[in-house]
Order: structure tokens, then sequence, then C-alpha cells
């Protein structure tokens, strides 16, 4: 890179030397030209040089005076030729008497002076022609002046050669100021050449367009200044687009965070336009300032669809933990019994439990026919033991239709983080004495769930704000996206959901789902 740098130094400085050789050539035949013609009127208006037109010998007179003048200016020659063209003077006398070797005609004919470039007897010059008047301003003669081109040239020459002489003094210095900004460009660059970055370009746009997750980067500014092939894919309606600001106002306070701290952030749940996606943050850091984050997304779809078998082991490890749980306190409580010999206490209490799972089993059978909404409320059930919370679904409750796979989707999402708020609500007010109550039932041309609890409640005026990204009253992390997805699953299935007081006293969430959605 160095030796780039210094030879484009050294030609860029040849090449304004050799322009300016270029143009100087141009003003020096300019100005010579006009020397020329200044030489020729000083001698047309010579008044000696005049005179000597009316003496019986004029070359007597205007020979000396013609060569005084041209010694004086240092012209090559100045000659002096009356009407017909016979010459008065000449730096070679033997010339004298004979006629000129240029046409006079511009001279005599047209009356004005001229500048132009010629062979003479002296060779090819630049010369200068101009009328000589008598005192009644008549043309008696001309005075032709000429600086011979050879001359010119050699002065050319030597002006061209300290030109170059001068022109070591920007190359040398340019060379020194090349080798220190090279190696300080070097260095910002770790010693990597042009070819070398060129290809690391190339290299990390093919890595990361092989990435099936979008990557983004965002500058300081908060504006996209890349994006791979997935991303670009995966937002062709222009949320994200190079040189855009983000502008979703979750996303962006998470972009902030990362800035303030300088520490990324995993898996943060974003809503953008329609669409759920999971969010990696990571922050650029140059000395241990954020420059920029790095954001990788990934659509909840995908995330389901790749892990679909591992979330339903997963789901089904955590129902087993909280049953565990529950069951493990149980079977602490009949061998403390069984120990003490209280063996109808029990038995009252395996009964009592194995009924209760029958039963709770036995109604979701036969209640509901769809099976992942059916899975959701057993599952919720077997959380809210966990939780020390009590969740009552009303024995009166009906649920006979069957919905299309991604409809059932969206509504398991719906009341499954419905429930979930309420008994973290009602926990937080009233401890285990918190409960929720769930009823549902499709008669009519709606699917209804309600969903109440004895928690504090939504404030008034508070209903549609809490639906907002990113929203929350809670403390920590990854919160304020439970209902910004309820919302979008509401639009997305043309439902409606409606917060009212719950008998309870705390809120109660409605949930209707037109029935043409079903399967």
């Amino acid at each position: 890179m160095t030796l780039l740098i210094i030879f484009v130094v050294f030609i860029s400085t040849l090449l304004v030397s050799i322009l300016f050789s270029s143009l100087l050539e141009d003003i020096v035949e300019n100005y010579v030209g006009k020397q020329a013609m200044t030489v020729a009127q000083l001698a047309a208006q010579n008044p000696k040089i005049i005179q000597g037109f009316t003496e019986d010998h004029p070359s007597d007179v205007i020979q000396p005076e013609s060569e005084r003048i041209r010694h004086t200016t240092g012209a090559d020659y100045v000659t002096i030729a009356n009407h017909k063209g016979l010459r008065y003077s000449h730096p070679n006398p033997e010339y004298i008497g004979q006629p000129t070797a240029t046409s006079n005609d511009a001279v005599f004919n047209e009356h004005k002076s001229i500048i132009y470039q010629g062979n003479g007897i002296s060779g090819p010059a630049i010369k200068a022609k101009t009328p000589i008047l008598n005192d009644k301003g008549e043309i008696i003669g001309v005075s032709s002046v000429g600086f011979l081109v050879e001359n010119v040239q050699n002065q050319l020459s030597n002006y061209k050669m300290k030109i170059f002489q001068l022109s070591l003094i920007p190359i040398l210095a340019g060379i020194v100021w090349a080798i220190v900004i090279a190696r300080r460009l070097k260095k910002l660059i770790l010693g990597l050449e042009p070819e070398e970055i060129s290809f690391l370009y190339q290299e990390r746009e093919a890595a990361l367009d092989a990435i099936r997750n979008a990557t983004i980067t965002i500058n300081i500014g908060k504006q996209v200044t890349s994006m791979n092939k997935r991303a670009r894919e995966l937002f062709p309606d222009h949320q994200l687009m190079v040189g855009k600001r983000i502008v979703d106002g979750h996303l962006a306070k998470l972009i902030k965070s990362v800035f303030s701290t300088k520490e990324g952030k995993f898996n943060r749940k974003v809503l953008l336009g329609q669409q759920l996606y999971i969010v990696d943050l990571s922050p650029i850091l140059n000395h241990n300032n954020v420059r920029g984050v790095v954001l990788t997304i990934r659509t909840v779809s995908e995330i389901e669809q790749l892990t679909e078998e591992f979330s339903e082991i997963k789901a089904f490890s955590e129902n087993m933990r909280a049953q565990n749980h529950e069951f493990l306190n149980k079977l602490n409580t009949i061998y403390g019994l069984l120990s003490l010999k209280q063996y109808d206490r029990a038995l009252n209490i395996i009964s009592s439990e194995v009924r209760e799972r029958q039963d709770i089993i036995s109604f979701l059978m036969s209640s509901v026919k769809d099976p992942l909404i059916a899975a959701c409320l057993l599952g919720k059930k077997n959380r809210s033991k966990e939780l020390q919370v009590m969740l009552e679904i009303d024995e009166e409750s009906n649920l006979n239709s069957t919905l299309k796979p991604e409809d059932a989707h969206h509504l398991v999402s719906i009341i499954g983080n419905v429930i979930d708020n309420a008994m973290e609500a009602a926990w937080q007010r009233n401890k285990n004495k918190g409960k929720v109550k769930v009823s549902f039932t499709d008669l009519g041309n709606e699917i209804i769930f309600d969903i109440e609890d004895n928690g504090l409640g939504i404030p008034q005026g508070m209903e549609d704000i809490i639906f907002t990204n990113g929203y929350t009253t809670k403390t920590g992390e990854n919160h304020g996206i439970g209902l910004a997805i309820v919302k979008n699953s509401i639009d997305l299935l043309s439902s409606q959901i409606y917060i009212d007081r719950s008998n309870l006293g705390g809120a109660r969430f409605t949930i209707a789902l037109p029935k043409d959605t079903k399967a």
C-alpha cells in the first residue's frame, strides 16, 4: 500500500508538472507575440526612423536606429521596409535593399497590425508587423519584429527544467507524507492490503447472506447500515431498510439500552407490524465505545417450526415439574399421616387428589373438542397449583367448535397470556388467596372466553395503553410483550377483546372470536 500511495503522489506531481509546462508554452508564445508587437510599434513610432524615409539614403539613418532598438529589446531582428517591401534595415546588412521574405499585404491593404508565426530568412520565428505612418497619416512603410522559435524554445526549456527541479520538492514531501499516512492507514486497517480488504468484504457479505437468521447492523444514529439476504426477505415492505431509522418504540428502547449499558440483550420478543419476532442485540465496541448494534432477528413461527418437538417435550417437562412439586408436598403429607397411623385421613387425601385430577381431565376431554386448547387449559391448571393461585374453570363451559390449526394457535396464545397475567395479578395482590376464573362457550355466532381475577384490576383509561408493545408495570426484563402479542393475535383473528371490572374485584377480559374462522 505504501508503494501504491508513493506511486500516486509521484504520478500526480508529474502530471501537474507536465500540464503546467504545456500551459507555460502557450503563455510564453502569447507573451512573445505581444512583446514582438510592442517592439514593432516602438520602431514604427520612432521619429528618427520616420524621418529616415525622407532621406536620400534611408538605410543610413534607419539601420543604426533599428539595431539599437533590437539590442535594447532583445528581439532577434527588427526590419524596416518601405511601401514596396524593400528593406531599409536588417541584422544582416547584406539583406538591406532586398524585398521582405513574407507578405505585407495585411499591413498595406487592410491597414492593420498582425502577429503570426512563420518562416523568414533567419528561420522560423514569432513575428509582428505594424504600419509606419508619416505626419499626414499615410502608410509609408512597415515595421517587422521577430523572435526566433529556436531561441524561444531554448528559453522554454530552461523554464521547464526549473519547473521539474522545483517539482522535486513536492514529490519528496509527498513521498514522506505518503509513508506517514500509509503507516497510519495500515495501522487503522490492521495491516491489510486493499485486495485483502476487498476479499474480506466479499467474504463478509457472503457469510452474512449464508446465515439463515436475519442480521441487521444499526449505527449510533439508530439508522440501518446493512442487512443480509434473509433480512431483506423478511422485511420486503420496508419496515426495516438500509438508511432508514428505527421507528418502532420498543425496539428503539432496546437499542438505546444497549448503547447505555454496553451489554447485549438476547431472546427479546418484539412485535413489528403484525409479526412477532425474537431479537438478539449485540453491541459493536471500538475502544470500549459503542459504535453500533447488531440485530439477529428470527420469527417466532420459524423457531416454533424448528423446535416443535423440543417445545412439546419442554412443555411436558414443565407440567411434570409443576405436578411433581405439588405431589411431592402431598406425598410428604400422606407419609406423615401414615407414620402417625392416621390411615383414614391419608385415604381421604389420596381419594380427593385422584378424583380432582380425573375430574379436570374428564371435564376438558368432554367439554373442549380442540385438543390444543384443552392442553393449554390443563397446563395452566397445573401452573396455578405451583403458583398457589386457585384457577377455576366453570363447569358449565363448553367448546364443541374445532378451529383451523393456525387459528387454534393464535387463540391459545391469547388465552394463555391473559391467564398468565391474571394469575400474576391475583398472586401479587392476594398471595396464596389469589383466584382466577375461566369460562367459555360457543353458543351463538361467536366463541366467547371470559377470564377474571381478584387482582388490582385495570385503571380506568388504561384499557388501550396496556396493549402497547413494551408497556409494563412490572420490574425487571422481558416484560411488556404478552398483551402486545394478545392484541396482535386478536387482530389476526378479526376478533374483539373487552376489559371490565370483575365480580371477584379485579379485571375481566372477554375474548369474542367469530365462528367463521373455524375449520
